[in-house]
């Protein structure tokens, strides 16, 4: 019965969307940071943006991203995110195994959130970003 199904809590995991200069252009992109002291393996990354501008409803593509494994206290590039799409909300659903153990999580941007106001200085990566843990 699903109440028996244990549904283990992501812990130690975030998503960052970091303003970085590219040859002299800012480019932002979105980091997996794994804070754990084990690898993450098979990890499995979807990223969508949904909601409303200018009153009409609007989404983007869906993109999927796969790593092999994330070691311990590390992090690995996402793709870069466009800034028009701030505006929208931006999940990036993340699903890894430790072991025989799969976990999953939903880590939403909401529209907005994405500015320099909720900066924050990201674990490992020692740069300024906005973060969901």
């Amino acid at each position: 019965m699903k109440k028996d199904i244990e549904i283990p809590v992501v812990e130690d995991v975030a998503i960052a969307v970091i303003l970085e200069d590219d040859n002299g252009e800012n480019v932002w992109n979105v980091y997996i940071v794994n804070m754990k002291d084990v690898p993450i393996r098979n990890v499995l990354v979807t990223s969508k943006g949904y909601g409303e501008m200018d009153g009409a409803k609007r989404s983007t593509s869906t993109l999927r991203h796969f790593f092999t494994e994330i070691p311990a206290n590390d992090f690995a590039k996402i793709e870069p995110i466009m800034d028009f799409t701030f505006g929208l909300s931006n999940e990036y659903w993340v699903s890894f195994y430790i072991g025989e153990q799969i976990y999953d999580k939903r880590y939403i941007f909401l529209p907005e959130s994405i500015s320099e106001k909720n900066f924050t200085k990201v674990p490992l990566i020692n740069i300024e970003g906005v973060m969901i843990r």
